[in-house]
């Protein structure tokens, strides 16, 4: 399966997210804010980052568009995964090469779709 890196800085929704994960079979690691993902994203390079958008010390549209920009890093998938709902925000994700957007809360089933369907793309 894949290895996903979850960016969240709610602890208990990140570790929720990874069992999740992991109970279907994907290897998953979490970490909390904006710095903190590059350097996760630039070493072990995930097939796929689930990534807030309100995070601490830098939002999740400006690691998207870095992990966009740095060839190291540009292929790697990502989803937003957030609490902004509105269409601008949902545009403004999109604008910044996410490859798909999920509102916060969302059913486990429909991540997991999402997260299929991101991961077949070419």
């Amino acid at each position: 399966m894949a290895r996903i890196l979850v960016v969240d800085d709610e602890h208990d929704i990140a570790v929720n997210l990874v069992a999740l994960l992991i109970s279907h079979g994907h290897e998953a690691s979490c970490v909390g804010d904006g710095p903190e993902a590059l350097a996760r994203a630039r070493e072990d390079s995930p097939d796929l980052v689930l990534l807030d958008v309100m995070l601490p010390r830098m939002s999740g549209h400006d690691v998207c568009k870095i992990l966009r920009h740095e060839p190291k890093t540009s292929r790697i998938k990502v989803i937003m995964v957030t609490g902004l709902g509105r269409g601008a925000d949902v545009e403004a994700g999109f604008d910044t090469g996410a490859n798909d957007y999920l509102v916060k809360p969302f059913d486990s089933e429909r991540l997991l779709r999402k997260i299929d369907r991101v991961l077949a793309m070419p």
